[in-house]
C-alpha cells in the first residue's frame, strides 16, 4: 500500500474545512498511509483554530499546516506538495468533500495505470441554505452552464482534457514542474496541458466523486467566473490549441453585446438585433430552466437558474476580454 498525501489550499475557509477533514478521515484507505497537507493563506477567520480542534480530537491522521504566504492556489499547492511525504499525491479543496472511496479509487486507477493524472466528478452543492445558492449549484451542474465539462455531470469514464483536483505520483511533479505560480487560475488546466504535451494522459473516473459546494451568492459568482475568464487567457496565450468551443462562446456573446449595444445609438437595425439576441438568449435559459424547475419542485429556479447561467456567462466572457485588452496596452506600453 503507497503512502498518500491529500494536499489542500486553504484561505478563511472556517465553514467547510472541518466538513473536509471529517471526509478524509472517513476514507477507506488505511488512516495510517495517509497525511493531509493543508496550504494555509494566513487565513484570518478561525480556520485555523478548526484545523487545531481537528488535530486535537484525531490524532491518529496525520494533519500539517504550512503557510502559503502568497495566497495564491497555485503556491498553496506547490507549498504542499514540497511538505509531502507521500509517494502519492491527492489534491483536494477546501470547499470540497470526498466520497469514502475517493482515495482508494484514485489509488486503484493510478496504480492501473489508467492516467497519469485522475480525477473524478463534481457532485455540486449549495454553498448556503438559500433558493439563490441552490439555483447557481443547479446552474453550476448543467451543461447550458458548464458545457462539456465533462467533471460536472458525466457517468462515463473517459481520457479528458482536464479534471477537478486530480491525484498523481509525486514523480510526476519531478518529471513536468510544479503548478504555474504566474497564474492565479487555471493553474489545473495548465498542469494537464503539461501532462498531456509530455505524452501523458488525464484520466477521468465518475466512480471518484466528491461534493463540491459552489458560491453561495451572484456577487461570489461573477467574481469567481471573471476570474476564470481573466486566467483562461493568459493560460491560452501560452497554449492556444487547447482552445475549445465552450471557451470561446461567452467572449464572443459579450462582445456582440457591446458591439450592437454601441452601433444602436447611431443604427437603428443594431437595436433591433441587441433586442433580438438578448430575448433568444434570454427564452433559451428560460426553456432550459423549467424542467429544473419541475424537478426540484420550486418554480423560483425560473428566476434562478437563469440569472446564475446568465452571470456566469457574462463575467467569463468579459474577464477574457478584459484580459486581452489588458495584454494589448501593455504591449504597446512596452513597445
Amino acid at each position: 500500500m503507497v503512502f498518500v498525501s491529500v494536499i489542500v489550499p486553504c484561505y478563511n475557509e472556517q465553514t467547510t474545512i472541518r466538513l473536509l477533514l471529517d471526509a478524509v478521515y472517513q476514507q477507506s484507505y488505511q488512516r495510517d498511509q495517509m497525511e493531509v497537507i493543508i496550504a494555509d493563506g494566513m487565513s484570518t477567520d478561525g480556520t485555523r483554530a478548526q484545523i487545531q480542534a481537528f488535530q486535537a480530537q484525531h490524532p491518529d491522521l496525520l494533519v500539517k499546516v504550512v503557510d502559503n504566504t502568497r495566497r495564491i492556489i497555485p503556491a498553496a499547492l506547490n507549498r504542499a506538495i514540497e511538505a509531502a511525504s507521500g509517494s502519492v499525491i491527492v489534491r483536494l479543496d477546501a470547499h470540497s468533500r470526498p466520497d469514502r472511496e475517493y482515495v482508494a479509487r484514485s489509488v486503484a486507477d493510478l496504480e492501473a495505470g489508467l492516467g497519469d493524472n485522475v480525477g473524478g466528478v463534481w457532485m455540486i452543492q449549495p454553498g448556503a441554505d438559500t433558493w439563490v445558492a441552490r439555483s447557481i449549484a443547479v446552474a453550476a451542474s448543467h451543461p447550458l452552464g458548464v458545457g462539456d465539462a465533462l467533471y460536472r455531470f458525466t457517468d462515463t469514464a473517459s481520457e479528458v482534457d482536464t479534471a477537478p483536483f486530480g491525484a498523481f505520483r509525486r514523480e510526476l511533479v519531478e518529471r513536468i514542474g510544479f503548478f504555474d505560480e504566474t497564474l492565479l487560475t487555471n493553474e489545473d488546466y495548465e498542469f494537464n496541458t503539461r501532462i498531456r504535451l509530455s505524452g501523458g494522459r488525464v484520466w477521468l473516473d465518475p466512480q471518484i466523486r466528491s461534493e463540491y459546494f459552489a458560491r453561495k451568492n451572484y456577487g461570489d459568482l461573477a467574481k469567481q467566473y471573471w476570474r476564470y475568464g481573466y486566467w483562461k487567457l493568459r493560460m491560452l496565450r501560452r497554449y492556444p490549441k487547447t482552445l475549445r468551443w465552450r471557451q470561446a462562446l461567452p467572449p464572443l456573446f459579450v462582445l456582440s453585446l457591446v458591439g450592437l449595444a454601441i452601433l444602436a445609438l447611431f443604427w437603428h437595425v443594431a437595436l433591433q438585433l441587441l433586442i433580438l439576441e438578448a430575448g433568444f438568449y434570454l427564452g433559451v435559459l428560460l426553456t432550459a430552466s423549467v424542467p429544473l424547475a419541475a424537478r426540484h419542485r420550486d418554480p423560483r429556479f425560473l428566476i434562478g437558474v437563469p440569472a446564475a447561467v446568465a452571470v456566469m456567462h457574462l463575467c467569463w466572457g468579459a474577464g477574457f476580454l478584459w484580459s486581452g485588452i489588458q495584454s494589448i496596452f501593455s504591449q504597446q506600453v512596452v513597445s
